[in-house]
C-alpha cells in the first residue's frame, strides 16, 4: 500500500454531559453515571498516535478487550491495533478474503464478522460464512456458514444474551435486493434462525442493544439499479424488544435529525450516538454527532467531528469516543488519515 504522511495533533481535555457506558464486552452493557458538566467549548480532537494504520473505507472499528482493532474495508489489509494507553499503532494478520461493509461484534475475546460484502463497486456479493479473528493467536479463522437464503452485507450486527443477531441489509452490494431480515446465530448451538422481520429495510447502518432492545437507526436503501445509490436514506428507528419478540417503530418526532447513511453507532449510556455518515446532502463526508437518549425519547447534537467521515466505526473506551479511518467524501474517497478523540465527563 501506498504510505501517506501524517501530521499529529495533541488532544486536547474537553467535557461532554452524558452518562457513560464504560464496558460492552461481551456484548452485555454495563452502565455508570457520570456527572454533568458543561458542554460549552467542547470537541474532538486529532490524537497524537505513535504508528499509523493502513488507510480504509466501509471498515469496522471496535473495542475487545483493552484494545481497539480497525479490521476489513475494500481490498484485503492487515487487522490495525490501537492501544490507548501508549497511544500507538501495531500491525496484525490480514484476513482470508476481502470483507467490506460490516459491524464487527466482540464476544469471549474473539471479533466477529458478520453480513459483510466482498468484490468489487456495485454489485458486491454478500459472504457466505463468518469470519472470525482472534486477537490473541493474531489469527483469522472462518466460522459457520449463514444460510445461502440469508445472506446480505451492510447489515446491523450486535451480540445479546449470547447470540449474534443479523439485522436487513442489501444482497446485491448498491444495486438492489435490500432486505428487513433479521436472524440470530447461537453460540453454544452452532444455530441460525429466522426472526421477524423488521418494519423496513435499510443498509449502510449500525445497530446497537440498549437496556434489552435493538435499535436500527439510520442508514439507507441503496439502489444503483435506479441511480439512486445515496438518496434513499431512513429516517425511521425501529427498536425490536427481545422481552416480546416483538419490533417497533418510534413516533415521527423520534426520526434522526440528519438523514444519512454510513454513520458509525456507539452506546454511551442509556444514549445511542450516531458520528458522521454520507447523503445526497452534501459532498463532504457528515461530521454530525447526534445522541438519541432511550430513556427521554429525545435527540441532542453533540460536537462535531473535526474531520468528516463515514464507513468505519466509534468505539466507547475509557470515558472517551474514538474514531479513524473511513472516507471523507460521499462515495469512497479520499481516505481519512486521522484518529480523532472526544473525551465524555
Amino acid at each position: 500500500m501506498k504510505t501517506q504522511n501524517r501530521v499529529f495533533f495533541p488532544v486536547v481535555p474537553i467535557l461532554l454531559t452524558l452518562t457513560l457506558l464504560t464496558s460492552q464486552a461481551g456484548g452485555q452493557v454495563s452502565q455508570s453515571t457520570g456527572s454533568a458538566a458543561s458542554e460549552t467549548n467542547t470537541k474532538w480532537a486529532p490524537v497524537n498516535a505513535a504508528g499509523r494504520f493502513h488507510p480504509r473505507e466501509e471498515a469496522s472499528f471496535i473495542k475487545c478487550g483493552d484494545l481497539m482493532y480497525l479490521l476489513g474495508g475494500r481490498g484485503i489489509q492487515a487487522v490495525d491495533i490501537y492501544n490507548p494507553k501508549t497511544k500507538s499503532w501495531s500491525a496484525g494478520a490480514p484476513p482470508p478474503v476481502e470483507i467490506h461493509h460490516f459491524q464487527a461484534v466482540a464476544w469471549k475475546g474473539r471479533i466477529y464478522v458478520a453480513g459483510a460484502l466482498t468484490g468489487v463497486y456495485p454489485t458486491e456479493p454478500p459472504l457466505g460464512n463468518i469470519y472470525i479473528y482472534d486477537p490473541a493467536k493474531d489469527k483469522w479463522s472462518t466460522g459457520a456458514s449463514i444460510p445461502p437464503s440469508r445472506r446480505r452485507g451492510g447489515a446491523g450486527t450486535v451480540v445479546h444474551g449470547g447470540k449474534l443477531y443479523l439485522v436487513a441489509g442489501i444482497k446485491n452490494g448498491h444495486t438492489d435486493g435490500w432486505v428487513n431480515w433479521f436472524d440470530s446465530y447461537d453460540f453454544a448451538t452452532d444455530k441460525w434462525t429466522a426472526l421477524p422481520d423488521a418494519p423496513r429495510a435499510r443498509d449502510h447502518f449500525e445497530a446497537a442493544v440498549i437496556a434489552g432492545k435493538l435499535y436500527a437507526v439510520g442508514g439507507r436503501r441503496s439502489s444503483a439499479v435506479t441511480n439512486q445509490v445515496f438518496d434513499l436514506t431512513v429516517p425511521e428507528i425501529d427498536v425490536f424488544d427481545f422481552s416480546k419478540s416483538a419490533w417497533t417503530t418510534l413516533p415521527i418526532k423520534d426520526n434522526i435529525p440528519t438523514l444519512r447513511a454510513g454513520a458509525s453507532t456507539v452506546i454511551v449510556g442509556q444514549s445511542l450516538v450516531v458520528v458522521g455518515g454520507e447523503s445526497t446532502r452534501q459532498l463532504p463526508a457528515h461530521t454530525e454527532v447526534e445522541a438519541f437518549d432511550t430513556i427521554r425519547q429525545e435527540w441532542r447534537t453533540l460536537p462535531a467531528l473535526s474531520e468528516g467521515r463515514h464507513g468505519t466505526g466509534t468505539v466507547n473506551f475509557d470515558g472517551a469516543l474514538y474514531t479513524c479511518a473511513g472516507a471523507g467524501n460521499r462515495g469512497g474517497s479520499p481516505l481519512v488519515i486521522s484518529i480523532e478523540s472526544l473525551k465524555l465527563h
